[in-house]
């Protein structure tokens, strides 16, 4: 059997899990229906791809989550807000 007891398995950690596999499942699915997501340059100054967008998204949301819990504390609605903002920033304008 499948022992997961070394980990802390709350429902928002279930949560952070579902969601990145979801949305790796979900660039695939778009790359395959809408082939061709070719390199742009865009406010950093380095060529991107949808996974390098997805991938900076993610790196954003962990570090903004972080400085949220350090400077706020909880509850994260705030951090959360500021992380989809992110996402949305980095796949229009990177």
């Amino acid at each position: 059997m499948l022992d997961l007891s070394w980990m802390a398995w709350t429902w928002p950690s279930i949560a952070f899990f579902v969601a990145v596999v979801a949305s790796i499942v979900a660039m695939g699915v778009w790359e395959k229906f809408s082939p061709g997501g070719n390199p742009r340059r865009g406010v950093f100054g380095i060529d991107t791809t949808r996974g390098d967008r997805l991938f900076i998204s993610w790196l954003g949301t962990g570090f903004i989550q972080m400085g949220w819990l350090a400077f706020f504390g909880t509850p994260l609605w705030g951090g959360l807000a500021l992380s989809i903002g992110w996402v949305v920033f980095v796949f229009n304008k990177a």
